[in-house]
């Protein structure tokens, strides 16, 4: 029997969060907001405390400072995410800044602790960790050496597992980590990011992906939905309608739906849609953490927001 649903690994940021502008500015120009949040941030924190909020066990491995500890804890703690897979650095935690509106967003960040996340990963006690999930979600860049230091032992250990990189362009144009690719399940980047890992368009990914032989292709398109190979050609979901407020962190929640829809057996299809339910109900609020949706929420969208 595992311990949890979900191990979900990578970085952790304290997100001081900024929206509600009326425009982006111009170099040297200031502009005012009302609309302020501090959060628990990074890709890890945001799918872990997504994929709790629909009721799975999971369990989130990262490095913060000591003097954010107690706060984190409890944040997570409210969501249901355990936090005994921390470790407590004497540095700082991470720092993000993100600016954002309805429609996009920049960040601004520092790596804090992060920086010594894969020495910690490199343990030996932590394969035996991850093993103890179904699946684990990563959540962050792999070094080739990591990768295989622990996707061969998870697979041994029947643990699925899902990769989500994000913006690292250094990475994703580096064809090395084709390797890593082509050994986890489920590679989950957006259509920006796709573009970089195959300089083409999403449709064209998919075909990118079957060449190489990678377990599977899925992109993140955003408010137009989501796209994935299969058997039959490319499956395509379409988001929600939602009147959005901050996108932070969408793609993590669409990570957290989709697993949500492996961790059940279901179809292509439908994990997509659990993606796109998830990822869209998370905008509705400022901050990554707010909005996530129960799993109350992601029923009743199909009835009502969702054709």
């Amino acid at each position: 029997m595992k311990q949890f649903d979900v191990a979900v690994v990578g970085e952790i940021y304290v997100d001081h969060v900024l929206t509600g502008f009326a425009k982006w500015p111009e170099p040297g120009e200031e502009v005012f907001t009302d609309e302020y949040v501090r959060e628990v941030g990074g890709g890890a924190a945001i799918t872990a405390c997504a994929l709790a909020r629909l009721g799975r066990t999971v369990s989130l491995i990262g490095i913060v400072g000591e003097k954010e500890m107690p706060w984190i804890e409890q944040r997570l703690a409210n969501f249901g995410v355990s936090s005994t897979g921390l470790r407590q650095s004497s540095g700082s935690t991470g720092v993000t800044v993100s600016v954002s509106s309805s429609v996009d967003r920049s960040f601004f960040t520092f790596r804090g602790e992060n920086k010594k996340l894969e020495d910690q990963l490199a343990n030996g006690s932590i394969a035996q960790q991850l093993a103890q999930a179904r699946h684990v979600h990563f959540a962050m860049p792999l070094s080739l050496s990591l990768a295989e230091h622990l996707l061969f032992k998870l697979h041994g250990a029947e643990c699925t597992t899902s990769l989500d990189v994000g913006h690292q362009v250094a990475w994703l144009q580096d064809e090395a980590n084709h390797w890593t690719c082509s050994k986890v399940d489920y590679m989950l980047p957006n259509e920006r990011e796709a573009k970089i890992l195959c300089a083409c368009d999403a449709q064209h990914f998919l075909d990118f992906t079957k060449e190489r032989q990678w377990p599977s292709g899925v992109v993140k398109m955003g408010a137009a939905g989501a796209i994935m190979r299969s058997s039959n050609g490319a499956l395509q979901v379409r988001s929600p309608y939602v009147a959005a407020v901050d996108t932070t962190g969408a793609g993590d929640a669409f990570d957290a739906g989709f697993i949500d829809g492996l961790l059940d057996n279901a179809g292509g299809e439908e994990c997509l849609r659990r993606g796109c339910i998830c990822g869209g109900l998370s905008t509705r609020a400022a901050g990554a953490l707010r909005a996530l949706p129960t799993r109350n929420e992601l029923k009743q969208c199909y009835g009502e927001s969702y054709g």
